[in-house]
């Protein structure tokens, strides 16, 4: 199942598991089954700490449990871990074999205090970059606490329970046989939601921060840039984030980072995240900022506020909030958001496997998704406003090959449709006609651009009539001390390398700023 070199690196891994546990495998006469069953002898064949056994009877075949011998632990997969999940099936076979987690005490100590129980059930598609993160910290959870069950299910592998259960999004993960929260969630949002006091702990916590000579306002690429060139002058630098990493986390193939030929955004995010860890900066992630108070005098603070209750200040802000998928505002996008619509084909396509699907959008991300999905799914529907695509002549010679895609332009999309459980059509309006017409389909992917996070600067902080901060050639805006870098400014080209360059701008901006005032 595993090459030569892929078996090297695993048995690299391997020695560092303690405790003996096995792996006990459910599995049928399928070909899956089959290769589950390759892959797990190619494992316990590395080590001596680890045994299989084959004689599993869990209703979800192929899968297989990692039990320790005192069966304080529950933790399943159900399917074939490879892809993205690969990483999750090493990181779940070192801490189950004794290897210690990488999260703060602190955390560690508030999962194994949590009382109650928590089953936990984990869809993933293993074409799903987000995916991982969820699974791994599930999984950890329940090595951690004997009351947190975790499986983690291929949604592609157990269609009969995807539709059953009428899950249209990855990751999709329930508790206790109920939705508990859909897409990306790290060990603080898995936290806040079953602990109820954490956020007000959290939110008592910042406010008792002294004030920052400069504060970071998210955590992107220009956020984590802001923060490192700030930290490298030696001041009190601080950065409060609704995730660290943003829009790079939904991102898939990342090829133009000069330097790095080929990465993925989740590990590029996770890289920018060590590479701040590395120097002296307050990370303060699950932040989302609501309100900004600038001071009410030269040298004074001004105040950020956050939706947790919690206000930070600062003698100088950089803001980072960069960009969020653009929605199309018709009716039936939001009742059936998670449902059949959606914003990531690479995460949420292989849900869709043999159904009809659009895409909404002839840009470079609207085409290369259509022609992505045109792999998994039965028929793919491009949907364009414009009279011709704006994607790049490449991208459009392979889109004009398929021979299950159908090209639609000069349409503004104005309804999506559904049966109150799942979308079921859309309906658009040819703009030379104005005629309406409806597409029959399953699923649709939304892929019309970015809008930028400032709605809560509104009034504050000069922005254009779309919402982006205006600054000028040092990231400065029209309030003194106040900084802005990234998608959520003017500045042109919204691309990763150009955010990281503007963020050490503007710390270099503010550092500058500090030293004159």
């Amino acid at each position: 199942m595993l090459d030569a070199n892929l078996k090297t690196q695993l048995k690299a891994y391997l020695e560092k598991v303690t405790q003996p546990f096995e792996i006990v495998a459910s599995l049928d006469d399928s070909d899956k089954s089959r290769e589950l069953s390759g892959l797990l002898h190619d494992i316990v064949s590395l080590t001596d700490k680890i045994t299989l056994r084959e004689d599993g009877s869990d209703a979800r075949q192929p899968s297989f449990a990692l039990n320790r011998p005192n069966g304080a632990i529950s933790l399943r997969f159900a399917g074939l871990p490879m892809g993205h999940e690969f990483t999750s099936l090493v990181l779940a076979l070192l801490q189950v074999g004794g290897h210690p987690s990488k999260l703060a005490q602190d955390v560690i100590s508030q999962i194994q205090n949590l009382e109650g129980e928590f089953n936990f059930e984990t869809y993933f598609s293993l074409s799903c970059q987000n995916c991982p993160d969820v699974v791994q910290v599930l999984n950890l959870m329940a090595v951690l606490n004997p009351n947190i069950r975790h499986v983690a299910i291929d949604g592609a592998l157990f269609q009969a329970e995807v539709e059953s259960r009428q899950i249209m999004s990855v990751p999709s993960i329930y508790l206790n046989g109920e939705l508990f929260g859909q897409g990306r969630m790290e060990v603080e949002q898995i936290l806040a939601k079953i602990d109820t006091g954490a956020s007000s702990r959290d939110a008592e916590k910042l406010n008792a921060k002294a004030a920052f000579d400069v504060l970071v306002i998210g955590g992107g690429p220009a956020g984590a840039a802001a923060a490192i060139y700030a930290a490298r002058k030696g001041i009190r630098t601080g950065v409060a984030a609704e995730r660290f990493g943003g829009q790079v986390l939904d991102t898939m193939a990342i090829e133009n980072f000069i330097s790095v030929q080929e990465t993925e955004g989740p590990k590029l995010a996770r890289a920018l995240e060590e590479h701040v860890k590395q120097y002296d900066v307050d990370i303060m992630n699950l932040q989302r900022a609501s309100a900004l108070i600038p001071a009410s005098h030269a040298g004074g603070l001004h105040e950020v506020k956050f939706e947790s209750g919690a206000t930070l200040k600062a003698k100088t802000l950089i803001l980072s909030t960069g960009a969020r998928w653009r929605e199309m505002n018709v009716p039936g996008e939001q009742q059936y958001r998670g449902k059949g619509v959606a914003y990531c084909p690479h995460c949420d396509g292989p849900l869709f496997k043999g159904k009809r699907v659009a895409v909404i959008g002839g840009g470079n991300s609207g085409v290369e998704a259509a022609i992505d999905l045109a792999g998994i799914v039965a028929h793919v529907t491009l949907i364009e406003f414009d009279s011709q695509l704006r994607a790049d002549a490449v991208l459009q010679n392979k889109l004009n090959s398929l021979s299950n895609v159908t090209i639609i332009k000069s349409a503004l999309t104005t309804e999506v449709k559904g049966d109150g459980q799942k979308v079921n059509a859309l309906v658009y309006q040819d703009r030379h006609s104005d005629e309406l017409h409806t597409v029959v389909l399953e699923g649709i992917f939304v892929q019309i651009g970015l809008l930028p996070n400032s709605d809560w600067l509104k009034g504050v902080v000069e922005l254009t009539p779309r919402g982006e901060i205006i600054v000028d050639a040092k990231g400065g805006t029209n309030i003194p001390g106040i900084f802005a870098a990234g998608d959520v400014t003017t500045v042109p080209y919204k691309q990763i390398v150009i955010a990281v360059g503007e963020g050490a701008k503007a710390a270099l901006s503010a550092f500058d700023h500090l030293i004159r005032s």
